[in-house]
């Protein structure tokens, strides 16, 4: 029985493409190269911000790593939150879904993640929120599902992801949790949504209780 509800952030929480359009465009104006194209910037949508940052310098060896590190580091990310919209039903869909289900999240997101959380209010929503500087190892790595798993004592059949990606098709496959593919008929799924409400007419979700 589906006790748990995992999301991931960009992609899905939010519209977040141009947020990290804009980000990775600024780190890159700042050292003087040019804008990424758009393979970058779908790289950039689903990997953690050290592969990226790797990923959109790798043709600009003049650049010293360690002063993007840096002066990344140092960076205000506020400015850059004015591009992230939140998918317009996510709350509605988090209220009709709780108490019933544990809610967490697993993002390969870093320090920004808080601001988001605080930004948009979302911080009590979610019981549990692993990113990637708090598991082992990012996503596609399985470790940030193992760790929500252990929190709650739950088995991966008892859970289910919202994701958008191949990183995110990844991410499940290594842990056995079915996967619910996000506004992405592509990508190899369980199930496949265009919005969140949607999702509260999936299977795992019409239990007797619910019915």
């Amino acid at each position: 029985m589906l006790k748990l509800v995992i999301f991931d952030c960009d992609g899905v929480m939010f519209n977040s493409k141009e947020a990290n359009r804009a980000y990775y465009n600024h780190l890159l104006e700042t050292f003087n190269c040019p804008p990424m194209n758009e393979g970058e910037v779908d790289f950039v949508h689903v990997r953690n911000v050290t592969d990226s940052v790797a990923h959109i310098f790798r043709r600009h060896p003049q650049v010293s790593a360690e002063a993007v590190e840096r002066y990344r580091t140092e960076l205000d990310y506020s400015p850059f939150l004015k591009h992230m919209n939140m998918e317009p039903d996510l709350i509605d869909f988090l209220e009709l879904i709780k108490p019933r289900y544990h809610t967490a999240i697993s993002t390969n997101r870093t320090t920004t993640m808080d601001m988001v959380l605080d930004m948009f209010d979302l911080r009590a929503r979610f019981e549990i929120v692993v990113t990637a500087l708090t598991a082992p190892r990012p996503k596609p790595a399985p470790d940030g599902l193992y760790m929500i798993l252990d929190h709650f004592g739950l088995q991966p059949d008892e859970a289910i992801y919202i994701g958008d990606s191949d990183v995110d098709r990844e991410h499940c496959a290594g842990v056995g949790v079915p996967l619910i593919a996000f506004k992405n008929p592509e990508l190899a799924a369980e199930y496949h949504v265009e919005d969140f409400m949607a999702i509260a007419g999936l299977p795992p979700f019409l239990t007797p209780e619910a019915t």
